[in-house]
């Protein structure tokens, strides 16, 4: 039996949830926020513990409405459980949102190195940004 997607029956419009995010993101320290969205994907970004940190939202080519509210719902869950481990000692904010940080670049650590995680599980071979220290 396949299960829902989370938020599959939310009635809460995006600009709502967006609106949300903003309000739990100044909650927990964060600034300076950004949205963006197009078709296909939409972005949020924002400042935090010295971090510029961003968030793209895929949307399935001709996505319905249903769809992307769901989405939207499902990363202001992430976003709040991200937060509340940070806030509660659980995790530290680099190691919780580490893929989503945007490095001076523009690209998120997910960007930098996805094709080295691909390229090392795939050879057996440590590439050199990946530092292997098995003593720590």
């Amino acid at each position: 039996m396949r299960s829902k997607s989370y938020a599959a029956r939310t009635k809460v419009p995006v600009v709502n949830t967006r609106s949300e995010i903003e309000k739990t993101l100044t909650r927990y320290g964060a600034t300076s926020f950004a949205f963006a969205s197009e078709p296909t994907r939409a972005m949020i970004g924002f400042r935090a513990n010295k971090r510029h940190v961003r968030f793209i939202l895929n949307l399935p080519k001709g996505c319905d409405p249903q769809t992307e509210r769901a989405r939207w719902r499902a990363l202001l869950l992430v976003i709040k459980a991200k937060l509340e481990a940070v806030r509660a000692g659980i995790t530290v904010f680099d190691d919780e949102f580490l893929a989503h940080i945007v490095m001076p670049n523009g690209q998120t650590v997910a960007d930098l190195l996805r094709d080295q995680i691909t390229a090392a599980y795939d050879s057996g071979q440590m590439p050199p940004l990946l530092i292997y220290r098995p003593d720590e």
